[in-house]
């Protein structure tokens, strides 16, 4: 009896007391659950699919996920993303700044590579969070797509939006004159827009409102990347980061 006594009060300390011994090792017990993880990561790669065909306009029924298609198991709702030097596992950021003081007016996290179905998703938000309609909206190439400039059109909000990297950039080549050409496109107008003194002079009212804040955030205070895992999280994440800058910015304007 001593002995028995000795045995399961050792399995006990080795295994502990809800334990018997006999349960697999864990490489085996992962190695079990393997299948059902890669089984859940082939729905949502089919759903993701599914999801750009309709996008696109095309047939979901035949819709198949590409080659270059990837799952992550860490945190399956972040995508990979062009960064700066290389290819990430990232969320894609936005906010809204107003050029007076350089607040946060309206901030999301999103799952899309670029910006390009952005633009009204910030608006809305702004809209939402600060509780009023911007009047101009100031959008670097990334935001430009006809959809976009509807958009604004259509809600009444005086937009300049870069159609390219180099629309706004060339001062020497003059304004051209005269009406666009008959067809002529939202963006082409956007474009001729950026091109007038005016335009051109707004546009370039960015590299000191939008550019700052993002450069406060990463360089001033060293938030390089999101601690948590899972969308709703890193979407709380981001509001307490921008919610800190504001509060930064209202402290210095009161105390500073």
């Amino acid at each position: 009896m001593e002995q028995a006594e000795k045995v399961d009060a050792d399995e006990d300390a080795g295994y502990g007391r809800e334990r018997s011994g006999e349960e697999l090792p864990g490489e085996l017990a992962r190695r079990a659950t393997r299948w059902e993880k890669i089984g859940e990561a082939k729905r949502v790669l089919e759903e993701r699919a599914r999801e750009q065909a309709k996008r696109k306009g095309q047939s979901e029924a035949e819709a198949k996920p590409e080659a270059k298609m990837q799952y992550n198991f860490s945190d399956p709702e972040s995508r990979i993303m062009k960064g700066s030097e290389s290819f990430v596992q990232a969320y894609n950021v936005q906010i809204g700044v107003e050029p007076d003081l350089q607040l946060i007016v309206g901030q999301l996290v999103t799952q899309d590579g670029n910006d390009k179905q952005q633009m009204q998703p910030v608006i809305e938000a702004i809209r939402e969070q600060s509780g009023q309609k911007p009047a101009e909206v100031v959008s670097d190439s990334g935001y430009c797509s006809d959809a976009n400039l509807y958009y604004l059109e259509e809600k009444k909000i005086e937009g300049f939006v870069a159609v390219d990297r180099e629309s706004y950039r060339d001062r020497e080549k003059p304004c051209p004159r005269g009406p666009l050409p008959k067809g002529a496109t939202r963006v082409d107008r956007m474009r001729r827009k950026l091109q007038t003194k005016m335009g051109g002079a707004i546009y370039s009212t960015r590299k000191a409102v939008v550019e700052p804040v993002f450069g406060q955030i990463k360089q001033a205070r060293g938030f390089r990347q999101f601690l948590l895992r899972g969308l709703k999280k890193v979407q709380g994440e981001w509001a307490i980061i921008c919610l800190t800058h504001n509060i930064l910015k209202l402290h210095r304007l009161c105390y500073g």
